[in-house]
């Protein structure tokens, strides 16, 4: 693409490519803080800062940046906060028959059961007995159903053991 020249175009389109020259005034200038601003004082109503109220323990309020005039700090009184501290529950969390039954009958099951333990416990602590008690069921059912599974387990090995050794009891010596 070759250049244009220059001199074969008009003072219209010199005038379009290059652009007027900046004004030296400041086209935004921060505004006083402590200044009162020019107009009408602002409405009360929808959006409208609070008027002042001056007295003990009186605490500025700024608002959010760029909302509203700009009329300085605002006093508000401080406002009380009641805390009310929470019941904890007294749900069962089952945590050492999970331990149990995840080390000594099924893993898997086990650790499900641990998991719900723990939650239960959290649920216990923050008060919440409604989720204590689904977790105190859910960590029981798993415990109990490892416990089953790990006793099977047990049983089937105890009958395998016993029918091997028997029937090897009854076999006939073989020669060399």
């Amino acid at each position: 693409m070759s250049k244009p020249n220059y001199e074969q175009l008009g003072e219209k389109a010199l005038a379009a490519q290059n652009p007027p020259a900046y004004s030296e005034k400041e086209a935004y200038a921060e505004p006083d803080p402590l200044k009162q601003p020019p107009g009408p004082a602002p409405q009360a109503g929808y959006g409208a800062v609070p008027a002042p109220q001056a007295g003990y323990g009186a605490m500025p309020y700024y608002g959010p940046p760029g909302a509203g005039s700009n009329l300085g700090p605002v006093l508000q009184p401080p406002q009380a906060v009641y805390v009310t501290p929470v019941q904890p529950t007294n749900e069962p969390d089952y945590l050492i028959y999970s331990i149990f039954t995840m080390l000594c009958c099924c893993l898997p099951l086990g650790i499900a059961a641990l998991v719900y333990s723990i939650q239960t416990r959290e649920a216990n602590f923050a008060g919440n007995a409604a989720s204590a008690k689904r977790n105190s069921r859910m960590a029981r059912l798993f415990g109990h159903i490892a416990l089953g599974i790990g006793l099977g387990c047990l049983v089937i090995y105890i009958i395998i053991v016993v029918v091997v050794s028997t029937t090897a009891a009854y076999l006939p010596p073989q020669k060399p």
